[in-house]
């Protein structure tokens, strides 16, 4: 009989080791896999994981990425660390690309501030000048509210690029605003340089809670797993996966490190 085990990996800032457990307890309640591991580094997933991934044993490893959209991490460090598995890694998108998480952003919003003509949801990613991911994924939630919610506009902005998130306040035209950090865990980011950027001091606009253990980015990453289990695991045909290319393409190296993007 074939085993299978999920993989969670991802960055160990603010609460991510709760978030990430609680989606871990979720999906071994809905017996997806055998087994649900976690997964976290503070800053180089090679030197920091692969002591743990050694001792990981199943016939297919899904390894999900706890990011909002790739980022460099995502795209070096962390597929590299993956050859130290043992058996097939499927390696999966980063659950942020998902349809369902349009609703998770939905409903951070309008409990601070419901959706009306008059109302502008505003959404700030992480952003980068050189990875297109984060900006493309923002962008493809910001064109599904405009569509599905009754936000009056629908705004997205970012950390390391523009339209910046210092600018935004000036941008919306509501009477009132709420932001939404695009983000699966509070990090010093969320917790402080979002709030000073976007001067909540002075009001005129709310501000959400992370992403962090909704119960739809739970079904977001679920659905990735269901996804990758009908692509099937170690596919390097000419039209496999992205994310299959990575980690044919990585290996890791005595020197890898990881920066922030």
């Amino acid at each position: 009989m074939q085993t299978e085990s999920i993989l969670l990996i991802g960055r160990n800032t603010g609460n991510a080791q709760e978030v990430f457990e609680t989606h871990a307890a979720r999906l071994r309640q809905r017996r997806a896999v055998d087994r649900v591991v976690v997964g976290t580094y503070d800053t180089e997933p090679v030197r920091e994981l692969q002591d743990t991934l050694q001792g990981m044993s199943a016939d297919t490893v899904y390894a999900v990425p706890m990011f909002f959209a790739h980022r460099h991490e995502t795209t070096s460090g962390v597929p590299a660390v993956l050859s130290y598995v043992s058996g097939d890694v499927a390696y999966c998108e980063p659950p942020g690309n998902s349809p369902a998480i349009t609703g998770v952003i939905q409903d951070r919003a309008s409990n601070h501030v419901p959706p009306g003509p008059e109302q502008s949801l505003v959404l700030v990613g992480f952003g980068s000048n050189s990875r297109p991911y984060d900006r493309k994924t923002t962008e493809y939630h910001a064109a599904r509210l405009r569509e599905q919610s009754r936000y009056g506009e629908v705004v997205p902005c970012y950390l390391l690029q523009n339209p910046a998130v210092e600018c935004v306040r000036y941008n919306v035209n509501g009477k009132r605003t709420v932001a939404v950090p695009l983000f699966f865990t509070r990090s010093a980011p969320t917790a402080d340089t979002i709030p000073e950027k976007l001067e909540l001091e002075r009001g005129g606009i709310e501000y959400t809670a992370p992403l962090g253990p909704h119960p739809r980015v739970t079904d977001a990453i679920e659905a990735e797993i269901e996804k990758q289990r009908t692509l099937g695991p170690g596919d390097d045909t000419p039209g496999s996966t992205f994310e299959a290319q990575l980690t044919q393409a990585q290996n890791p190296v005595a020197t890898d490190g990881e920066g922030l993007d």
